[in-house]
């Protein structure tokens, strides 16, 4: 009776540290489902909003060539300048969005091979090693597009400054006033 119990307690307990080891590989499991998802997810919304930005300076720069066009065929030669001013302040704002969303998509990229070399390292032990050097690159893109896109909201204003200081932009709001019949 005595020897049945002590092999009892035994098996209690390697059914114990076996199902503890279990719930243990489960949660690593889903550890490794959802961290690839955050970083996709994660890099999918900054994505978004650098696409968001980058529509918005697409816009204010077409904005802004149609009205240099129009000043510099009316001989609005000063009105013409401010806005090649204005132009030039916004493309480089412009590239500096896109190498912010090139690295951005370079990351997302380069994080989702990396989740598919983790697949295939369950097989093959090279790729698990080149996965996670593919995800080092991967989140340094992603720091790398981090930094432009605080370098381009730091100077985000700069446009809005220069025309607010700007004279000939204020000769503009007269004119434009003027040309729609109100008074000033």
């Amino acid at each position: 009776m005595f020897g049945y119990g002590i092999a009892n307690c035994l098996d209690r307990l390697r059914w114990r540290c076996g199902r503890t080891k279990f719930v243990s590989d489960i949660s690593r499991l889903f550890q490794a489902f959802l961290a690839p998802a955050l970083f996709v997810s994660a890099t999918a919304l900054l994505i978004l909003s650098i696409n968001v930005r980058l529509m918005g300076i697409v816009s204010r720069l077409r904005q802004y060539v149609h009205a240099k066009h129009d000043a510099a065929k009316n001989g609005r030669i000063a009105e013409a300048d401010a806005y090649t001013s204005q132009i030039k302040s916004i493309e480089q704002r412009a590239e500096l969005i896109r190498r912010c969303f090139l690295l951005a998509l370079i990351s997302l990229a380069g994080t989702i091979a990396s989740c598919l070399l983790l697949g295939f390292g369950l097989y093959f032990p090279q790729a698990a090693v080149l996965a996670v050097i593919l995800f080092v690159i991967a989140m340094i893109s992603l720091l790398g597009a981090a930094c432009y896109y605080l370098r381009e909201v730091n100077v985000a204003l700069s446009s809005v400054r220069e025309e607010a200081t700007d004279s000939r932009f204020m000769d503009i709001a007269v004119t434009a006033n003027l040309r729609a019949g109100h008074r000033v």
